[in-house]
């Protein structure tokens, strides 16, 4: 590579500076050139691959648990092997030796069925294999043990070094520079007119670059590469280690093992075997050190002798054979076992690529185009939700003991089985609302959401409060004993009807005939007000917000493409003094956000930069933790709630989709006529000193009537089971409300602008290419989402969401669909097809609703019980 010697003439100012030299940051600047953004640069402070994609060992599996990434590790795949090839005539070193996947238990086989299945989708052969046909494909392994295997013939390895030559070679014959030995020393940022910060340049030894654009792309570095910024980065490097082995007769050919019950892997090499994995017991690099390049530790062989047992006992012939080298280098890791992308929250511009848990190969192709066009386009083409850092709470990203523990946990969980329903042991407890202790006495098993402990569910048998970190017994922490909690959570770890499938189901069916109380306190609860409050909704907002005050509406905000980027419910108040923080203080236009407490940050973060890009004077406040909530629901809410509220809940004086201060038990509390469960019901926006006194006049009031505690798991079954959606499941940036089925929530028959507006009209003419089902299954069988999707023995989608529905006694799921030749999915497309889903390799058939299979006429939430 032509190696830059540049001084502070040479380069004055770029559109954008990409920093790191590894995996990332070539990946980044060569989508970044291909999309036609030219004037960028890559800095490395030593040579590419410098600090940790030098000694990465490159594997590439293509079938993960989520959509998107299979997705994103097919376009790496393209790139490596097809693309870079084509485009610069040299070979990336790629290497297409396929792979196979481990089952030493059912649990496990029937994940990699699932991986088969969501396969068929995006046309990605593979095959479940016997323990004999294992064998034979693979005559070194011992199969004695086995279950089955999953084997993806197109898998294969890939080559550090060979790919970042060639893609900066690819980037620099576009337009880009590269510049290797030119260490960042600093980042400035300036504030804006409106108090906005913002990149402003990058320094170097060298000179420094004028960029509107920084991208972090230096892994283990990049949390101080983000304090020169004032940024968050919360990732931490821990000790990754492989041994190589000699040579091995007749390993060549062979595919790449992942032994996930063992946690370990093996990679060809030629004609010997690398083994590594994911132990319990990590070492943290605590002491990140800038003289680190082509560096190694020495290896721990206390820790890593147990993958070497587990190596063995899967390929017998390593007993026999030598080491030839070890290879124990720094690696970044992260809470939830994903990267870290897109804009920081703290400063515009400043942009993530880090924290990639050592799958920075197998994911740049994907996420550097993806980031390439976050930054070109102010979002990213996919769902890229799960790896944006804004899916944490700002109160956790500086956490050192969140960042510590939970990234522990996910690097020790690392190969562990991806259950539907798991939930981390690490650092919880981090944010409680008011009724947490009453609720943990009642024997309410929490799920975590952004910190939050939200109910999930209720134990018949007790309490089960969650302890602080045990590290799973590493480092000589004492395991916690009786510990209810992982005991209960432990029987979640099935792909069958968990053990308590019957108290969820009495959860949904009190709400659905008596009366039942959900806590909803995580929500986040947010203030728009200012002179422009009327402008910003308006242009926020797909649906006209603007009615009298004392309405709610419920609405999505779309990014420019049209996508939706939240939905929530938004209330007009009323005018007038603050009487915090049930109302702010406004003598204009004022209105109440109150969205899903999972994505508060992201919403937060969607709203701000709107309003910053559109030059709205607007104050939006947040008052998530000065309010808790409960919904009351079901047929006898109203009675209930008659006795505890000094107003009239009559559908005359109180209809559906209004909200007013009111006292509930003496306290003044905002009621609103809302349902996500679709009954008769109100949500109690109440003060936080005021929660308990108003929690226990409710099941006061309603102990006649039979009230219980409800969860989250409750509602994702009546939810799912009314039709209405869950963002960043069946309703995701990359879905439009048209294609989701919420036309109902645009403004499209007035006049009114609104952000994305254009592209729904353009779809509306055109006809949608892909659109959101119902299916129903009668065959009583467990399903989670990613199930194949079938029209006439056709593939033409996946499930994005699916539960049991209690009271319609049937397995509902949502997925979206497309027409195989391209055209429209008319209404007549869905009618006219024979539809069948798939669930780890077996069929079922699905029948297909254009409308909700319950009340699709609404009449329950009106208060109409026939």
């Amino acid at each position: 590579i032509k190696i830059f010697l540049y001084t502070s003439s040479c380069l004055r100012s770029a559109d954008a500076v990409v920093i790191g030299g590894g995996s990332l940051g070539c990946q980044t600047i060569y989508h970044l050139a291909k999309m036609g953004m030219t004037n960028v640069v890559l800095l490395e402070r030593d040579r590419l691959t410098a600090g940790t994609t030098w000694h990465t060992a490159g594997l590439l599996w293509q079938l993960r648990p989520s959509d998107v990434e299979v997705e994103l590790l097919a376009h790496t795949r393209n790139v490596i092997s097809k693309d870079l090839e084509e485009e610069t005539g040299l070979h990336t070193g790629w290497i297409q030796n396929g792979g196979l996947f481990i089952a030493s238990n059912k649990q496990r086989l029937d994940e990699y069925k699932r991986l088969m299945s969501l396969g068929k989708v995006y046309g990605i052969e593979s095959h479940v294999l016997s323990p004999a046909e294992t064998k034979d494909l693979y005559p070194l392994m011992n199969v004695d043990d086995l279950y089955g295997t999953l084997y993806v013939p197109k898998d294969g390895t890939m080559d550090p070094a060979g790919t970042c030559t060639t893609l900066t070679r690819a980037a620099t014959a576009r337009g880009a520079t590269v510049i290797e030995n030119c260490p960042v020393t600093g980042i400035q940022v300036r504030t804006d007119d409106i108090g906005v910060k913002r990149v402003k340049a990058v320094e170097t030894q060298h000179g420094t670059i004028e960029t509107p654009c920084v991208v972090n792309c230096a892994g283990v570095w990049a949390t101080k590469l983000g304090e020169m910024a004032g940024v968050k980065v919360p990732l931490i490097a821990m000790h990754h280690a492989y041994v190589v082995t000699e040579r091995i007769e007749g390993i060549q050919n062979m595919p790449n093992v992942r032994d996930h019950d063992a946690s370990v892997y093996l990679r060809l090499q030629g004609d010997a075997l690398s083994v590594g994995g994911y132990e319990r017991n990590p070492i943290f690099w605590d002491e990140v050190s800038d003289k680190f390049a082509f560096s190694l530790f020495d290896l721990d062989w206390d820790v890593f002798m147990q993958h070497i047992e587990g190596a063995v006992n899967r390929v017998p012939a390593l007993e026999q054979t030598g080491i030839k080298s070890t290879v124990c280098g720094p690696e970044s890791f992260t809470a939830d076992h994903k990267p870290l992308m897109g804009e920081a929250p703290e400063v515009r511009g400043f942009f993530l690529g880090c924290g990639f848990n050592s799958a920075g190969m197998m994911l740049g192709g994907g996420c550097g185009r993806e980031l390439a066009h976050w930054i070109i386009h102010g979002r990213p083409e996919k769902d890229m939700y799960g790896y944006d850092i804004r899916r944490f709470h700002n109160s956790l990203t500086d956490n050192k003991r969140w960042i510590r523990e939970r990234s522990h946990e996910s690097y020790a969980k690392n190969y562990s089985v991806v259950f539907p329903f798991d939930e981390p042991l690490a650092s919880r407890n981090m944010r409680k609302d008011p009724f947490h202790q009453v609720l943990t006495e009642q024997g309410c098993m929490f799920q975590e959401r952004h910190g939050w402990e939200r109910p999930g569910w209720f134990n018949k048998e007790g309490p089960a409060p969650v302890k602080d970190y045990d590290y799973y017994g590493a480092y000589d922490v004492k395991r916690n004993e009786k510990y209810k909690y992982d005991e209960l959570l432990g029987q979640e770890y099935t792909f069958d009807f968990p053990p308590h499938h019957d108290v969820i189901k009495n959860e949904c069916l009190s709400c659905r005939h008596s009366v039942a109380v959900f806590d909803m306190s995580y929500f986040g609860k947010f203030y728009l007000t200012g002179p422009d409050a009327k402008k910003a909704a308006d242009w926020l907002f797909t649906a006209d917000v603007n009615k009298k005050p004392g309405t709610t509406v419920y609405t999505c905000m779309l990014n420019k493409r049209g996508g939706s980027e939240a939905d929530l419910t938004v209330s007009r108040l009323e005018p007038g003094a603050a009487n915090l923080p049930l109302a702010p203080e406004s003598n204009g236009d004022a209105y109440y956000l109150a969205i899903g407490g999972g994505v508060a940050e992201h919403n937060w973060n969607h709203i701000r930069t709107v309003l910053q890009d559109q030059g709205f004077r607007c104050q939006l406040t947040d008052h998530s933790e000065d309010m808790g909530m409960i919904s009351i629901q079901g047929p006898k809410s109203r009675e209930v709630l008659q006795e505890v509220l000094d107003t009239d809940l009559s559908n005359e004086a109180f209809p559906f989709s209004s909200h007013k201060v009111v006292n509930a038990a003496g306290h003044q509390v905002r009621a609103m006529r809302l349902s996500f469960v679709g009954e008769l019901g109100w949500e109690l926006h109440i003060p936080k000193d005021s929660c308990l006194p108003v929690y226990r006049a409710v099941m006061a009031a309603g102990a006649k009537h039979g009230i219980i505690n409800s969860g989250y798991r409750a509602i994702d079954s009546l939810s799912i089971e009314k039709g209405y959606r869950h963002w960043h499941a069946d309703l995701r940036p990359d879905d439009t409300p048209l294609e989701a089925g919420l036309a109902f929530t645009c403004k499209l028959k007035s006049s009114i602008p609104f952000q994305g507006r254009d592209m729904l009209e353009k779809q509306k003419k055109e006809g949608l290419k892909r659109r959101i089902v119902c299916f129903t299954t009668d065959e009583k069988v467990p399903m989670f989402g990613l199930e194949a999707i079938y029209r006439n023995g056709v593939p033409v989608g996946h499930l994005r969401r699916a539960d049991y529905g209690f009271y319609i006694d049937k397995t509902i799921g949502y997925g979206y669909i497309r027409n195989p030749d391209g055209g429209v999915v008319s209404a007549d497309f869905i009618k006219s097809g024979e539809f069948t889903l798939e669930r780890m390799g077996v069929v079922y058939k699905a029948k297909a609703h254009l409308k909700s299979p319950f009340d699709p006429e609404n009449k329950r939430v009106k208060g109409i019980y026939d």
